[in-house]
């Protein structure tokens, strides 16, 4: 049943996020993570991989950041006709922001895609994400941006997907080296 095995595959990405929240390591985590969402992608019924598995960008701690979280006026948005609302905007690094975005539906949660200098080249065009609660991919802390865990949205691997891309509020005038590269063609 496709159901079932969506909840397994939902049940098992929540699971390796627990894992790597529970690292106290981040280089190990991010190699664990690595390693199981390789298996994952190659072997699961319900990936959303057309074909190869994932392939990263060398782990950089310098890419990970424990974000200054500042509140802003609630303001609803849609991105690709998903409802959402920008509710506080992240700060990290030498002047980098995100704006953070709440999901209005489908059982709500934090959302931060993000657009750098690398997109379109080395990894997917529109975007990547490097927190998405409904998938479980927050890694703790007050708000941990671990760039090292960014992943492209299931629409990168497959077309039958929809996703929602970076609204402009979040593209990077930067390269950010780190997390997960396009998927080979």
């Amino acid at each position: 049943m496709e159901q079932l095995a969506l909840l397994d595959w939902r049940r098992r990405i929540f699971a390796l996020y627990a894992e790597v929240r529970a690292d106290a390591d981040p280089a190990h985590a991010w190699q664990h993570w690595c390693e199981v969402r390789g298996g994952l992608y190659g072997e699961h019924p319900q990936s959303p991989r057309v074909g190869g598995e994932p392939r990263y960008f060398a782990y950089d701690p310098a890419w990970r950041f424990e974000a200054q979280v500042e509140a802003a006026p609630v303001e609803p948005i849609e991105i690709d006709s998903f409802p959402f609302s920008r509710f506080a905007r992240a700060r990290f690094g030498d002047g980098l922001s995100l704006d953070l975005y709440w999901l209005e539906t489908y059982g709500g949660g934090l959302f931060v895609p993000f657009r750098d200098g690398t997109c379109g080249v080395e990894s997917y065009g529109g975007g990547r994400y490097v927190l998405d609660t409904v998938k479980g991919s927050d890694l703790g802390g007050s708000l941990t941006l671990d760039f090292n865990f960014a992943y492209n949205p299931s629409c990168a691997w497959d077309p039958r997907w929809a996703c929602p891309l970076t609204p402009p509020a979040n593209r990077l005038d930067v390269r950010i080296e780190a997390g997960e590269q396009a998927p080979p063609s």
